[in-house]
């Protein structure tokens, strides 16, 4: 089965940097966009980036000039380069994907189990 694997995450003073990596594996013929989420206690969960098979990425406001998505197509990959971090950053980060399996027609979409970042003050 196709599984998404996070990893990358962890405890960083405010200001510091992390860097998330999301693994996909399994039998697959395509992956096309990529997406990084997050949920913080108490709030919803929200799109914190994406990413595009052409490249075409996107941000959530809180987000732009600080976080970099990236992808390593070969890898099967999508990153998640976060910069000059926040407290209000603190949340459990999950990525997904669209992917197209070999046994199936069309593409899924696809949830990694998350990985904790906690930014202190």
């Amino acid at each position: 089965q196709v599984q998404l694997v996070e990893s990358g995450g962890g405890l960083v003073q405010a200001g510091g940097s992390l860097r998330l990596s999301c693994a996909a594996s399994g039998l697959i013929v395509s992956i096309n966009t990529m997406g990084w989420y997050r949920q913080a206690p108490g709030k919803q969960r929200e799109l914190v980036a994406s990413i595009t098979s052409g490249g075409t990425t996107n941000y959530a406001d809180s987000v732009k000039g600080r976080f970099s998505v990236s992808r390593d197509n070969a890898k099967n990959t999508v990153y998640l380069q976060m910069n000059s971090l926040k407290p209000e950053d603190t949340a459990v980060y999950t990525c997904n994907a669209r992917i197209k399996p070999y046994y199936a027609v069309s593409e899924n979409l696809y949830w990694g189990q998350g990985t904790q970042v906690t930014v202190s003050s």
